[in-house]
């Protein structure tokens, strides 16, 4: 099939985009290539797929465009069996500081996607929401069905891709899945993320640093997961019109998750602590109940287990990717 992955140059988006030409899929990605990390690590993603797809013989293409241009969409959209959307303006704190980009590239790019999906009716659209918009919890871990009363624009704005998805979906038929990432990491994740960063500063010698006091929670899903789980939906139906949490179903205190990192790679380093920032959530963990049953869904690492493959990842790869790291 032809599928068409927007984002498909970021980090998860290439992760999926390289799974579905090794798989064997005509693949198309659509990237604006946004600086908002090293631009060197989509480049570096882009030459993975072209090698993917030269070894496999499969139909790759990459379109340098933006999904709030409605004539690119209808484009691509057009000639797409699956569209499976992971573009947009991420981050927490970049939302805070301009909600009104994060708005524009979140909700409107969305609505030109899925416009441009319903008058091709194409066969699904898999979007990519977010834990965020869940807000503070009022029981964990979160089921689908908890309250989402998002914290942060980014949260609001991976909110109303839900509902207009499945907006979507009851008007016009369009078969849509909405899953739920639950701080996903792994190998050429973003710089600017917490194991990205502690890593980075104990090869280097440098105290890991935590915002806030550290009790902070997160449920950190490997990468490879979120692949499985688009993987499924690329073929069933099960999910149609419905959202999905994908997570480890485990959690970790970043100051677990620091200490961790640290007593691997350098065990004499004292941590250090900045005042926490604004919008952070306090604590995320994800049922995935819900996803095993209707998807078959089951995460296959702790997050330790996850930690430790990324550092030897990374060590592996410093080379390239280290430099790219350090300049973010």
């Amino acid at each position: 099939m032809r599928i068409l992955v927007t984002g498909g140059a970021g980090f998860i988006g290439g992760h999926l985009a390289e799974a579905f030409l090794d798989d064997g899929h005509d693949v198309t990605v659509l990237d604006n290539l946004e600086p908002f990390y090293a631009e060197g690590i989509k480049r570096h993603t882009l030459d993975v797929h072209r090698e993917v797809a030269e070894g496999r013989a499969v139909d790759y293409q990459f379109v340098e465009g933006d999904v709030r241009d409605p004539e690119t969409v209808e484009a691509l959209v057009a000639d797409a069996d699956v569209v499976v959307h992971q573009a947009a303006q991420a981050g927490v704190r970049e939302s805070v500081d301009n909600p009104r980009k994060v708005t524009d590239i979140n909700v409107d790019g969305t609505v030109n996607l899925l416009e441009a999906s319903k008058e091709a009716d194409v066969d699904r659209v898999i979007l990519a929401s977010s834990s965020s918009v869940y807000g503070k919890p009022q029981s964990l871990p979160y089921e689908e069905d908890h309250p989402t009363e998002p914290v942060s624009p980014y949260g609001v704005t991976k909110l109303t891709q839900e509902h207009m998805a499945r907006v979507y979906t009851e008007l016009h038929g369009l078969p849509t899945v909405c899953l739920r990432y639950f701080t996903v990491y792994g190998p050429r994740m973003r710089p600017n993320m917490a194991i990205s960063n502690f890593v980075s500063r104990c090869v280097n010698g440098e105290p890991p640093v935590i915002y806030g006091d550290g009790q902070q929670t997160r449920d950190f899903t490997y990468v490879a997961d979120v692949v499985d789980a688009n993987r499924t939906l690329l073929e069933s139906d099960a999910a149609d019109g419905d959202v999905l949490n994908i997570g480890s179903s485990d959690n970790i205190s970043i100051q677990k998750l620091a200490e961790t990192v640290r007593d691997q790679l350098a065990p004499e380093l004292e941590i250090e602590y900045e005042s926490a920032r604004e919008a952070d959530a306090e604590h995320t963990h994800a049922s995935v109940e819900k996803a095993g049953e209707v998807i078959g869904y089951e995460p296959s690492r702790t997050i330790a287990e996850g930690v430790g493959e990324f550092i030897e990842w990374y060590q592996a790869n410093r080379e390239w990717y280290e430099p790219l790291v350090r300049e973010s």
